[in-house]
């Protein structure tokens, strides 16, 4: 049943890729290859960088997944399976797939100005600043979180620490041999994938772990400088060549852990039934289902930090528009696969091992006894890993050694993403505040490196708010409803964009009010939550984003009504 499970979201994404995607693509947005994109009238070597397809999706889906569509689902699946399944299958058509692609298009002919830069000039001046405190405060929490998470995978994986920095001198290698040397992407980038491999089998030998008690805090310092120096160096140079590793990495460990289910399918049949119960509406400890399943799902059907992708990096790389369709639209329905297989290993593969379905059974509900188990960062990462290795076992056997190259590989798969998304977003963050030394003619700001330093800055402040390097987590509990309402309000520009272009804009609409309903309900729950339990900060800037919210729906509804109005269609008209 799991698998099959699986099986059907694997046709419907194809499916929906090819008819949903293509509607959008050739009747909304009408891409037309003969319009010259951003990346060649503004190529500059650094950032405005015309680029292969493929490369560029490799880049925009591993910078987009990260950890989200691997925690979030491996957390849901404890209201059950299928709420998971058909939230991942229906939100990544209909609201995640939109949301990126819009994201990316409208970036792509308009400079590849960023969301807030995008909002400015498609509902107006005062919205941009809105918008500019929304991206900030979801750009700052990532930056600092992504940084602490990295130093707690590298502790819990420490076979995963050779292979993956190793990665860079290899990612440099591809950029050299195929954009300075004029080889073949693709023979090199296999290349690059054997060598990476190599280095996988190799760290299960030597495993790397700082020893101390302030072995996180060294990791945060280590990977906030890498950040600075990815973040200013050509994306051809480490961006591009790197994600398309990771790219390859994750169509091999998605491979390997279909072909695990498929083979313990056909072995042994009831072993790979779901264990997860259906709907499990009240679990202990778990706030309620409806708004909250909508939050805790995020990258794995929609994610507002999706949009800071489409249109902080992937829009300045785009050749030719027709790519977009792949790049956007493709790469969330690339997640939407990764966010099912999540599904398919937390809700089956956990218990694969058992004898019988009941001790099957029994295994799944030890790891999600309760929210408070089941939401540390270790539990919903071993929910997937244990899961996915167990179906592995199938195929290469239950040996220490291949455990350890099982563990190792899904380890580096991980890190590997968690690290992509990191420095991705420190450039995003770059650009943001690059655009605000522009507009506040401030030239010092405008600067990569300037820029960069304080992206790189207030995000060590905020980590080490705290001495362990755990300041994030103090704004962690409002991640979730921050970023989701950031999708939202991304679908009510994109709207709000059609709407003055006159074209059809209810699929996008639709979405957008379905995500600004349930992750404001979410926000106020949790609003409510910090005011019982005294959290004065939180619920302080619970407030203020909330009413960004409310203040941004307003400018929305005036720029719709003021739609025909003879100023407003010719800014429309200039708007691309």
């Amino acid at each position: 049943m799991g698998f099959l499970m699986f099986l059907i979201a694997l046709i419907w994404f194809f499916v929906m890729y090819k008819f949903y995607g293509g509607f959008i693509a050739k009747k909304i947005y009408k891409l037309d290859d003969k319009k010259v994109t951003s990346a060649h009238t503004l190529e500059d070597g650094v950032d405005y960088v015309p680029t292969n397809k493929w490369v560029v999706w490799g880049h925009h889906f591993t910078s987009i997944a990260g950890l989200g569509p691997i925690v979030g689902p491996a957390l849901a699946v404890i209201w059950g399976w299928l709420p998971a399944f058909l939230w991942v299958t229906l939100g990544t058509i209909f609201a995640g797939g939109v949301h990126d692609f819009g994201a990316l298009v409208i970036s792509m002919r308009n400079k590849g100005y960023s969301v807030d830069e995008i909002t400015k000039r498609v509902i107006g001046p005062r919205a941009r600043y809105i918008f500019f405190w929304v991206v900030f405060i979801e750009l700052w929490i990532v930056i600092a979180i992504f940084a602490l998470i990295m130093g707690i995978l590298f502790n819990m994986y420490p076979s995963s620490v050779f292979p993956v920095w190793m990665e860079i001198p290899i990612a440099l290698l591809l950029s050299y041999m195929v954009f300075k040397k004029g080889k073949s992407l693709h023979t090199w980038s296999w290349w690059a994938l054997i060598l990476m491999y190599i280095t996988v089998a190799i760290g299960v030998f030597i495993p790397i772990k700082i020893p101390g008690p302030h072995a996180v805090v060294i990791w945060i310092l280590i990977m906030l400088v890498y950040c600075y120096i990815a973040s200013v160096l050509p994306v051809e140079t480490l961006l591009q060549p790197r994600d398309y590793i990771n790219a390859h990495e994750l169509i091999v460990a998605m491979g390997l852990i279909s072909l695990g289910a498929l083979v313990a399918l056909f072995r042994a049949p009831t072993h790979l039934a779901y264990v997860a119960p259906v709907v499990n509406a009240h679990p202990k400890g778990a706030p309620p289902i409806w708004p909250f399943l909508f939050v805790t799902i995020s990258c794995g059907a929609i994610s507002g930090f999706h949009s800071l992708v489409s249109s902080g990096t992937s829009s300045k790389q785009v050749d030719k528009e027709t790519d977009s369709q792949l790049i956007g639209y493709g790469g969330m329905v690339s997640e939407g696969i990764l966010a099912s297989l999540v599904i398919l290993s937390a809700a089956a593969g956990l218990g694969a091992l058992a004898k019988t379905h009941p001790a099957g059974v029994n295994v799944w509900l030890q790891h999600y006894a309760s929210w408070t188990v089941a939401k540390g960062l270790g539990a919903k990462i071993g929910g997937f890993v244990n899961g996915a290795v167990n179906m592995m076992t199938y195929v290469f056997g239950s040996s220490k050694y291949m455990k350890d190259l099982m563990t190792t590989i899904m380890g580096v798969f991980i890190v590997s993403f968690a690290g992509t998304s990191l420095d991705t977003a420190t450039r995003a963050q770059r650009y943001v505040f690059q655009q605000i030394g522009r507009d506040l003619h401030w030239k010092w700001l405008e600067g990569k490196h300037p820029a960069t330093i304080m992206a790189v800055g207030t995000a060590l402040i905020l980590a080490m708010v705290k001495p362990n390097g755990t300041g994030a987590l103090i704004l962690w509990p409002l991640f979730g409803t921050v970023n989701q309402l950031l999708a939202g309000l991304v679908l009510l520009a994109i709207t709000v964009y059609l709407v003055r272009k006159h074209v059809r804009s209810a699929f996008a609409s639709i979405p957008m009010m379905f995500m600004i309903f349930m992750t404001t309900w979410a926000l106020v729950a949790n609003i409510n939550n910090f005011q019982k339990t005294h959290n004065w900060l939180l619920y302080g800037i619970g407030w203020v984003v909330l009413v960004l919210d409310v203040w941004l729906v307003v400018e929305a509804i005036i720029a719709i009504k003021n739609a025909n109005a003879p100023a407003a269609v010719k800014e429309a008209e200039e708007i691309g």
